[in-house]
């Protein structure tokens, strides 16, 4: 199934294992940007290729999933954003995470945004979330900005860390 957004600066495509796998791996290699994700550990080339293979595998079992972000300008892989919902996953939510080469230029705003529409204009989502790491600041500052706000916390005993869980209900 091929599906694409595009926002004023962004094309929001399916993940392509030949063209993203570099920039992928960077960024899940990234000490910052894996610290906002899972375990605080920063995956080498094997892990990150399993997550990015998931992620391609969850669009066959769901029929939506992360977006490959790409800049349209640039051409540049921005990171990855959209509507995740794994088995055992809490509630489906609307995620992201961006490249260290890309953050603060309001790309995850604006691919969250749009994929904020999708599931509500074109999966028929009713509600979504956002499981974010307690330390993620900047998600918790993004997730309110697209208009969420904060339900639940989750004890993740697996990872050791504390995640909140902000979330919106179509308007």
């Amino acid at each position: 199934m091929e599906t694409q957004l595009e926002t004023e600066r962004l094309i929001l495509r399916n993940i392509n294992a030949d063209t993203d796998f570099s920039p992928w791996a960077e960024m899940m290699a990234d000490a910052q940007t894996i610290a906002y994700l899972w375990n605080n550990t920063p995956y080498n080339a094997e892990a990150a290729w399993q997550n990015m293979v998931m992620n391609i595998g969850h669009w066959q079992a769901r029929g939506y999933g992360f977006f490959s972000v790409i800049d349209k300008r640039s051409g540049e892989w921005v990171g990855r954003v959209g509507p995740y919902n794994p088995h055992g996953w809490p509630e489906p939510e609307i995620g992201w995470a961006v490249h260290p080469n890309h953050t603060r230029k309001g790309y995850g705003y604006e691919a969250a945004k749009a994929c904020i529409d999708y599931v509500f204009d074109t999966l028929g989502w009713e509600r979504l979330t956002h499981v974010i790491v307690e330390e993620n600041i900047p998600s918790i500052k993004l997730a309110e900005k697209l208009g969420s706000r904060f339900l639940y916390k989750i004890d993740d005993c697996k990872h050791g860390r504390t995640r909140l869980v902000y979330g919106q209900t179509k308007e």
